[in-house]
């Protein structure tokens, strides 16, 4: 079993910046895929980046490519999440996620960072 924590969340204006973490306990950290999704108020929580086990495969919702960057260190256990040109609807609380296959079905999730964005 995996625990996720995430940080970096906060209030940020449109056109900045913000680089989210989240830091993973166990030994394991480099068997799993990671994910970030994120969840807006009154919406569903929407994918927004997938990197595989070695973080040499990434992809990335239509909304968010070329803006933001997912990447991971396996020797601090940590994936980033770093958000350039941020927007207004990029507003929500981001999430972590953790896949035990490899695949984009995830089995542990954090508890969540806000992401604030004003415009």
């Amino acid at each position: 079993q995996v625990q996720l924590v995430e940080s970096g969340g906060g209030l940020v204006q449109a056109g900045g910046s913000l680089r989210l973490s989240c830091a993973a306990s166990g030994r394991t950290f480099n068997t799993y895929a990671m994910g970030w999704f994120r969840q807006a108020p009154g919406k569903e929580r929407e994918f927004v980046a997938h990197i595989n086990r070695s973080g040499t495969y990434t992809y990335y919702a239509n909304s968010v490519k070329g803006r933001f960057t997912i990447s991971r260190d396996n020797a601090k256990n940590t994936v980033y999440l770093q958000m350039n040109s941020l927007k207004s609807e990029d507003t929500a609380v981001y999430y972590c996620a953790a896949s035990v296959t490899g695949t984009t079905q995830y089995d542990y999730w954090g508890p969540g960072t806000q992401v604030t964005v004003s415009s």
